[in-house]
């Protein structure tokens, strides 16, 4: 039995997953969370085969919940999930140490295969995806800017764009006020913008916001 952990901050979209692998003989949800801390806190009661983890929490980012979740087991098994497209945050989640990425709009018959394939140990890309990525990774990178900054760089985007001020993004990621500041010019030059609301436009345009 493949014993999974759900965690999104959507109480619906964690409903339709429950009822959706229930038919499943071989997976069952055996763990739920809305937010980063009841995550781990999971974690360190139970045990989970797969965890799906989904990239825009409520306050702290997926990647940067990934990474406290890989400070408490490097075997552990996360499949990301994403209303962002998969050619676009596929290769993000792998580098941020995913086994896995699936879009929230994909086939439930692709979330099972992907569910299974990570659970005994492969790594999980869509068909649609993989050469984007295999192309990424050869260093023919025509991804969009964005795609293109760090993993820490990312979870201070995402957070920007949820209307957090630096020094919320700073007490959320243990870090100071002043290395927040310093992270966000950086994004903004990297995508060539000059403030904040201009990130927000950029955001609508790429399918970031809606």
């Amino acid at each position: 039995m493949i014993r999974v952990l759900v965690v999104d901050d959507h109480t619906i979209f964690r409903s339709g997953l429950r009822r959706l692998l229930l038919d499943e003989p071989d997976i069952l949800v055996t763990g739920e969370a809305r937010d980063s801390a009841e995550a781990l806190a999971a974690l360190q009661r139970d045990s989970f085969d797969v965890v799906l983890l989904d990239i825009n929490l409520d306050g702290r980012s997926g990647f940067d919940v990934l990474a406290s979740m890989r400070r408490l087991s490097t075997t552990l098994t996360v499949l990301m999930l994403s209303m962002y497209p998969e050619e676009q945050y596929a290769l993000v989640a792998l580098q941020a140490g995913a086994n896995g990425y699936v879009a929230k709009d994909a086939e439930p018959a692709e979330l099972l295969a992907a569910i299974r394939l990570v659970a005994k140990g492969g790594k999980y890309l869509s068909a649609g995806a993989a050469p984007h990525v295999q192309d990424q990774l050869r260093g023919l990178d025509d991804r969009p800017p964005h795609q293109r900054l760090t993993i820490r760089e990312h979870q201070i985007m995402l957070m920007l764009l949820k209307g957090m001020s630096p020094a919320d993004i700073g007490v959320e990621m243990m870090i100071s006020v002043k290395t927040v500041s310093t992270h966000r010019t950086h994004i903004l030059e990297k995508l060539g913008l000059s403030s904040t609301a201009e990130l927000v436009l950029y955001a609508v345009r790429q399918g970031i916001l809606h």
